[in-house]
């Protein structure tokens, strides 16, 4: 799906911001970038201990580069920059998360546990998890999300950020390529999950 949304963009598309809506913050590439960080992110940085025992699926140099320091929550720019470069992150990260699924059983993933800071954020976010995340009630501080739940996550960010670049697209008078799928936490209540107007921002780019 992202792919089909992405691929012939021209780079003056795919760097457009804008601080006119929340979600623009970002340009389409950034969002793809942040999209292909995510699995990994979770799987290797959050999970890592329980699911691989220290043989890692890739070596500390390369995770490095899809959870750089240098830049916010998303891959390294200096290694993914081209669209087709970050494709192929995003590819990779899948891969190793489908590796993941095949190796573990559902009832297994449902009895471990990682740690995540509530936020503001995330309290609203978590609304949307119908089960596998608990609360910790010796501080309050933190809550409780299964392995289950850590893909449904994954699941719900590539699907919100999906809906952040049609918006892009819609308000560069672009038409979206494929149909949403029912999901995501811009469906949250509380969400700000307005269409901009098609063509609202086409003057930035001509």
């Amino acid at each position: 799906m992202v792919r089909a949304e992405v691929t012939e963009l021209s780079d003056e598309v795919l760097d457009w911001t804008s601080d006119r809506w929340g979600w623009s913050g970002w340009s389409i590439r950034q969002q793809v970038s942040h999209m292909a960080s995510v699995p990994l992110r979770w799987i290797i940085l959050k999970w890592g201990d329980q699911l691989f025992e220290g043989d890692m699926p890739m070596s500390a140099e390369r995770f490095a580069t899809f959870n750089s320091v240098d830049f916010d929550r998303r891959l390294d720019d200096r290694v993914f920059w081209e669209i087709d470069d970050i494709l192929g992150a995003m590819d990779e990260a899948i891969g190793i998360s489908r590796q993941v699924l095949i190796d573990n059983t559902v009832e297994w993933a449902r009895t471990v546990v990682v740690q995540r800071r509530l936020t503001d954020q995330w309290a609203l976010m978590r609304t949307v998890h119908p089960d596998g995340i608990s609360a910790n009630h010796e501080t309050g501080e933190m809550t409780g999300m299964d392995l289950v739940a850590t893909f449904r996550h994954i699941q719900n960010e590539f699907y919100t950020h999906l809906f952040n670049l049609q918006r892009a697209k819609i308000a560069l008078g672009i038409e979206p390529i494929v149909k949403m799928p029912d999901g995501g936490y811009h469906t949250a209540d509380g969400w700000e999950s307005d269409l901009p107007e098609f063509g609202a921002a086409r003057a930035s780019i001509e």
